[in-house]
């Protein structure tokens, strides 16, 4: 942390006492400077980290309906002694989809391999990986609506029919040579179901959908992490914390660190609803969970663009983003918010997100264009 000369200083892990709701925001203010043997001693080793995710079916917390299909299903192949069939992950990033991929294979006892679907540039590269197999091997493939159309033509056959189709050769004296692989389970995970073709999809014999997680099951998750990470969390605090959440454990473990920094700075073991009031403001997340990047987006909107319509690129110019990470990563959250609507016309900002800024509407926002908002007719 920063001071107001811009040094950074510390608090000593030792010290005694907690920060309590009314004196956290303090306890951030006036901190001892440590020596460079104490900050040694404080700073924490990030091989925690590697724990936090889980490692069997039981520990994954949260999508309860997927948890108790994929059992049955792991269940039943591995008393068949036979592969799992291919499994088809949809849902927006951090929900889990890797992690549920690596317990797939842990609890099918088989070996893992993974890949994203932009590392594979050519068909040699899944020709590489394919050879090398083992029986019952979990090949998983993140972003797969990402593969070139070649790969996936030679991922087909692997799929249905274990085998890799090669061509040795060339112009008239090539053929094609077909080689047996392993019977194998394909994992692809993607963000984008609408951009996978449908003949990868059909090839697909499990399809599991994640959805955004509730605020009691984000609650549970980070007090797991907290434990893992030696440091408790009060109940209403977890509470408070799901809530900034945006319905994602990647979010919500990554603010339970944060939170951890600020109570450790605090001279806290325990991170209570005050650490977490004062570590949001800090942060700049307030009470919905938005980001100064999601409200830099809504304000753009108001402020530039009379409230709306506005379209996609030109919203992204304007606050800086790539059009790619405001329609994944931003605005579907805002829309869940109600706090932005996609129009045929455009972005438009709702009368919600006038109130949770502190605005007032503009005279004839949403329908019209900020030109025209604020002018009338010429005659």
């Amino acid at each position: 942390m920063e001071n107001s000369d811009g040094m950074i200083i510390y608090s000593n892990p030792r010290r005694s006492g907690s920060a309590r709701e009314n004196s956290a925001s303090d306890s951030f203010a006036a901190l001892p400077h440590l020596t460079r043997a104490d900050y040694a001693d404080s700073t924490d080793s990030d091989a925690q980290d590697g724990k936090i995710r889980p490692q069997f079916l039981d520990e994954f917390l949260g999508q309860s309906a997927i948890k108790e299909n994929l059992a049955v299903f792991i269940n039943a192949a591995k008393s068949r002694g036979e592969p799992l069939d291919h499994l088809f992950l949809m849902g927006p990033p951090g929900l889990g989809k890797t992690t549920l991929a690596e317990i797939t294979a842990r609890e099918l006892g088989a070996d893992f391999k993974v890949t994203s679907a932009p590392a594979l540039d050519k068909p040699k590269d899944l020709a590489g990986i394919l050879s090398t197999i083992t029986e019952r091997t979990v090949f998983f493939i993140d972003e797969i609506h990402r593969l070139k159309p070649a790969i996936e033509e030679m991922l087909y056959i692997a799929m249905e029919d274990y085998e890799l189709d090669w061509v040795i050769g060339q112009g008239a004296a090539a053929r094609t040579v077909r080689i047996p692989i392993p019977p194998f389970t394909l994992v692809g995970a993607t963000t984008k179901t609408e951009m996978v073709s449908p003949p990868l999809r059909s090839r697909f014999g499990i399809n599991l959908k994640f959805n955004y997680y509730t605020n009691e099951e984000l609650s549970r998750i980070m007090k797991r992490t907290a434990g893992i990470l030696d440091v408790s969390i009060e109940d209403d605090a977890a509470l408070l914390l799901a809530q900034c959440s945006r319905g994602t454990p990647r979010v919500a473990n990554r603010l339970v660190r944060r939170m951890r920094d600020f109570a450790q700075v605090a001279g806290s073991d325990v991170i209570t609803r005050g650490i977490v009031q004062a570590g949001l403001k800090r942060l700049g997340i307030d009470e919905l969970g938005l980001e100064k990047a999601d409200r830099d987006i809504l304000l753009s909107i108001i402020q530039k663009f009379g409230g709306g319509p506005v379209g996609a690129d030109t919203l992204a110019i304007s606050v800086g983003e790539s059009m790619d990470t405001l329609m994944d990563y931003y605005e579907p959250y805002l829309i869940q918010q109600g706090l932005l609507q996609r129009t045929p016309r455009g972005r438009v900002v709702t009368p919600f997100a006038y109130e949770h800024l502190g605005l007032q509407p503009v005279s004839g926002a949403g329908g019209r264009s900020g030109a025209e908002a604020g002018q009338g007719t010429l005659f």
